[in-house]
C-alpha cells in the first residue's frame, strides 16, 4: 500500500541521503523523488523511490506537504534534475548532423552536440526537448520567445 505524507517521515541521514521511516518504523535510506510529470506539471504528482526503484509513498501536491519536508523534497530535485533552458542560439556548426550548437541557456554559455534530429522532440505545441550527445536535454519552452535568427538556425532542423 502506498503511503502518503501524513504515513512516513523524512529527515537527511547523516550520509548525506534522504531517509524516509513509514509509520511501522521501517527505515528506506537513500530514498529519491521523481516528477510524474516534470515538464507540464512539476510540482503535481511525485513519487519516493527506494534505491530498488520501488515507490515507497505518493505525493499529490508539493504544496501539501509540511515546510520541512517540502525543503528536503525540492532540495534532492534540484540536485537530480539538469535541465538547462535555451534562451538564444549563439552559432551552429552545420546544418547536418552530427553538429554542435553553441547556446545561451539560464545557466549560462553552453555547447551540445546534436547527433540527429530524432533528438529533437515536440513535448508540445510550443514547447521542444533536445538532447545531446552525452545525455543532456535542453529545454526551449517557447519556441516563440527565441530571437529571429536563433528561431530561422532552429527550423533548418524541425
Amino acid at each position: 500500500m502506498k503511503q502518503t505524507f501524513e504515513d512516513f517521515k523524512l529527515i537527511r541521514n547523516p550520509a548525506g541521503q534522504l531517509q524516509l521511516t513509514t509509520r511501522s518504523n521501517e527505515v528506506h535510506n537513500g530514498v529519491y523523488p521523481v516528477r510524474a510529470f516534470p515538464i507540464s506539471a512539476t510540482d503535481e504528482g511525485l513519487s519516493l523511490m527506494s534505491r530498488e526503484g520501488h515507490e515507497l509513498a505518493w505525493i499529490n501536491q508539493l504544496s501539501e506537504l509540511p515546510e520541512e519536508i517540502r525543503a528536503l523534497v525540492a532540495e534532492e530535485l534540484t540536485q537530480r534534475e539538469f535541465m538547462p533552458e535555451i534562451h538564444r542560439i549563439i552559432h551552429v556548426s552545420s546544418f547536418a548532423t552530427p553538429s554542435t550548437w553553441q547556446l545561451m541557456t539560464n545557466r549560462g554559455e553552453a555547447t551540445l552536440t546534436l547527433k540527429s534530429e530524432d533528438h529533437i522532440r515536440r513535448l508540445t505545441h510550443t514547447s521542444l526537448l533536445i538532447s545531446d550527445s552525452h545525455g543532456i536535454d535542453f529545454l526551449i519552452p517557447e519556441i516563440d520567445k527565441l530571437d529571429k535568427p536563433s528561431r530561422k538556425l532552429l527550423d533548418r532542423f524541425l
